[in-house]
């Protein structure tokens, strides 16, 4: 696997040496594999604050094969741990289950292996060998899951609008966080072919924010105002149905509307383009 660091600058090296070790220290893990780094630079007209995660490094955390704990709970004790001093988002796996998605060609698996960068190895256990995949059946399938899951975001939508217009408004955020959630995994699946199994919202934002500047900045939390925003949607999975104390007021569920709406069109635009280049690049060879 490569190794080289020459494309990042000393001071994102000396990050990614800091995370790497916050990392190893509190899961022993055996490999990590850069396969992601994005600052939000060459984004011009956005007139927007940065969250800043948008400097985030994106990491495979593969664990050992006798590594008992959950890959949500590992997840969870990488990114608190790393939060302080450095920006990281983890996807975590064992060995075994990223060396069978390898075998069997599954795109992000294969690609982090081939164009992803090594920054450390326990070298207990090899990973399996990757083979570039048929780039024309992989956007083939990115079509089908994406068609799906922005057909079942789009659903939730409208209904939530239908049950805004009835004053239902602790329903309609509820479908409002159903249709973010299947929008983000929709995006997820167009470029990656993979999904993580989570209700986060937070982690899905997070997961996406490198495929466009327009996702990362769509909730950019960097006022009260906007912390609270996203609060009231993330919760609206949990609290807006069973909390007695959960409001939503008529002019957030309107904001939170419109938010979503955006969320959906850019979704629909930037996963058009990437279906797009798939198949130049398949059909380029």
């Amino acid at each position: 696997m490569n190794t080289s660091l020459g494309h990042l600058s000393a001071g994102q090296r000396e990050m990614l040496e800091r995370a790497v070790k916050i990392i190893v220290r509190a899961v022993r893990p055996e490999k990590i594999i850069l396969f992601g780094v994005y600052s939000g630079a060459g984004d011009a007209g956005l007139h927007h604050h940065l969250p800043r995660e948008l400097g985030a490094f994106d990491l495979l955390v593969v664990t050992r094969e006798e590594e008992r704990r959950s890959d949500y709970e590992l997840q969870d004790i990488i990114e608190s741990r790393c939060r302080e001093e450095v920006a990281v988002t983890a996807l975590v796996h064992d060995i075994a289950y990223v060396n069978r998605r390898v075998k069997e060609g599954q795109y992000f698996f294969s690609m982090a292996v081939l164009e992803g960068i090594l920054v450390f190895d326990a070298r207990l256990a090899p990973l399996a060998e990757a083979f570039l995949p048929d780039l024309e059946a992989v956007r083939m399938l990115a079509e089908k899951d994406f068609e799906r899951w922005m057909g079942q975001s789009g659903d939730f939508f409208h209904s939530a609008e239908f049950l805004k217009g009835q004053r239902r408004r602790n329903a309609a955020v509820f479908l409002l966080h159903q249709a973010a959630e299947q929008c983000y995994q929709a995006i997820l699946l167009a470029f990656m072919g993979y999904k993580p199994t989570t209700h986060n919202l937070d982690k899905l934002r997070r997961y996406t924010n490198r495929f466009s500047i327009e996702l990362a900045v769509l909730f950019p939390r960097d006022t009260k105002e906007e912390e609270e925003l996203f609060r009231l949607l993330s919760s609206g999975y949990v609290n807006a149905r069973y909390k007695e104390e959960f409001t939503i007021s008529a002019e957030e569920l309107e904001m939170l509307t419109e938010r979503i709406r955006r969320l959906l069109d850019i979704a629909e635009r930037v996963c058009l383009n990437h279906f797009i280049s798939l198949s130049k690049r398949a059909t380029s060879g």
